[in-house]
C-alpha cells in the first residue's frame, strides 16, 4: 500500500514514521510539501490513499482525479472535514475518516492562554520591555474570576475549554444544538441571543458547517456585550472577518484573538516574511493592538501529534482490511446528523 501525505511539515514526518515504526505496518509513505490541489493532485498518481490536512482542497474536481489515479482512501490528520465534498466523495465509493479527537486539551489551553494573553496584554508587555519600556499604562486588564464565559459548541475540546473556566472562578454558559452533558457540571446551556448579550468572552468551538459559517457576523456581534473579547480556534470560516474588524473600529468589540482565519488557506503554514501578503483584511487586523492572530497552531503539541499520527495510521489499517471504522465519515448517520439540526442565528 502507498499513502501520499500532502502538505507535509517536517515534524508531519517525524511523528509519522514513528507511528509507522511502532505499527509494524507495511506502507510506502510519500511526502508532499505541497498543498492538495487540482494543480498537485497528480502527486497520488498510484497511491492507495491520500492523506491530507485542514487548507487543503478535496473538492469534486480533486476527488474526480484521485479515483482516476486509483485512490481510494481520503484520510484527514485532523478533525474538521469541511474542505472535503463528502457528497462526490460517497458518489465516488471512497473511504473517508478523520481524527475526531486529538488531545482536546491542547486545544482548550491554547484558548486559554489566548484569552489570557488579550485580557492581560502579555503580549504588548512583552514588546515594551524588550525596548527598555516598563510602563504599565494601556496594559490593563480585569479578573476572570466572577465573568461570564460564552462557550459556542460542547463537544470535547468546548468542554475542556469549560472545565478550565470554571477553575478560574468564571460563569459559563453554553450555546450548542447538540448539548454535552458533560457541560452541565461546569455552566448551564441558553440561547445564542442570550450567551452574546451575557458574555465577557465569547469562545468558539464549535465545527464548520453550513449552518455554522459565520455564526459571528455582523447581526450577533450587534448582539454582543459591549466590550467583550471573542476568541476563536475553532475554524475560520465561523467568523464574518469584515463584521469584525467594523466592530473592532466602533469599539464594541473589545479585543479578538484568532488561531485560524476564513482565508488561512494561502498564507497559514509557509513563511510569508519577505513577501507582500495580498490580503487587506489581514493585514488590517494585524495591524490593531488589541488583536491577537496566530497560525493555527492550538494543536501543535507533541501528544497531539502523536495521536494524529496513530489515529491516521489506525484509519488506513481499517480500509486496508475492510473492517469497520468508527471514524469513517461517511458511515452511520453523520451526514444525517450534521444536517437535521442546523444552528439557527
Amino acid at each position: 500500500m502507498t499513502i501520499s501525505i500532502f502538505s507535509a511539515k517536517q515534524y508531519d514526518r517525524t511523528f509519522f514514521d514513528q507511528a509507522k515504526d511502532r505499527s509494524g505496518i507495511k506502507l510506502t509513505v510519500r511526502y508532499h510539501g505541497e498543498s492538495l490541489s487540482r494543480e498537485t493532485v497528480a502527486h497520488a498518481k498510484d497511491a492507495t490513499a491520500v492523506c491530507v490536512f485542514v487548507n487543503d482542497v478535496v473538492n469534486a474536481d480533486v476527488l474526480k482525479e484521485l479515483h482516476i489515479y486509483g485512490v481510494r482512501a481520503i484520510l484527514l490528520r485532523c478533525a474538521g472535514y469541511n474542505n472535503v465534498d463528502l457528497v462526490a466523495a460517497e458518489q465516488f465509493g471512497f473511504f473517508v475518516a478523520n481524527v475526531p479527537s486529538y488531545s482536546p486539551e491542547s486545544v482548550a489551553e491554547y484558548a486559554v492562554a489566548l484569552v489570557q494573553s488579550l485580557n492581560r496584554k502579555t503580549y504588548l508587555a512583552h514588546d515594551r520591555v524588550r525596548l527598555g519600556n516598563f510602563t504599565l499604562d494601556g496594559l490593563l486588564g480585569f479578573a476572570l474570576n466572577g465573568k461570564t464565559v460564552g462557550i459556542i459548541g460542547t463537544g470535547k475540546i468546548g468542554v475542556c475549554f469549560a472545565r478550565i473556566m470554571h477553575g478560574f472562578g468564571c460563569r459559563l454558559v453554553a450555546y450548542d444544538p447538540f448539548q454535552n452533558e458533560e457541560f452541565a457540571k461546569y455552566g448551564d446551556f441558553v440561547e445564542l441571543g442570550a450567551l452574546l448579550e451575557q458574555s465577557d468572552i465569547v469562545s468558539l468551538h464549535c465545527p464548520l458547517l453550513e449552518s455554522t459559517r459565520h455564526v459571528i457576523n455582523k447581526d450577533t456581534l450587534k448582539q454582543m456585550k459591549s466590550g467583550a473579547m471573542l476568541v476563536n480556534v475553532s475554524r475560520g470560516g465561523l467568523v464574518d472577518t469584515d463584521a469584525v474588524i467594523e466592530s473592532l473600529k466602533e469599539r464594541h468589540l473589545s479585543g479578538l484573538a484568532l488561531d485560524v482565519y476564513e482565508r488561512e488557506g494561502s498564507v497559514f503554514y509557509t513563511d510569508h516574511s519577505t513577501d507582500i501578503i495580498d490580503d487587506d483584511a489581514l493585514m488590517r487586523l494585524v495591524s490593531f493592538p488589541n488583536v491577537i492572530i496566530t497560525g493555527h497552531q492550538a494543536f501543535f503539541t507533541g501528544e497531539a501529534l502523536t495521536e494524529i499520527a496513530s489515529v491516521t495510521l489506525d484509519n488506513m489499517i481499517c480500509f486496508s482490511q475492510g473492517v469497520p471504522c468508527k471514524n469513517n465519515i461517511l458511515q452511520g448517520s453523520l451526514l444525517a446528523r450534521q444536517s437535521s439540526k442546523p444552528l439557527r442565528i
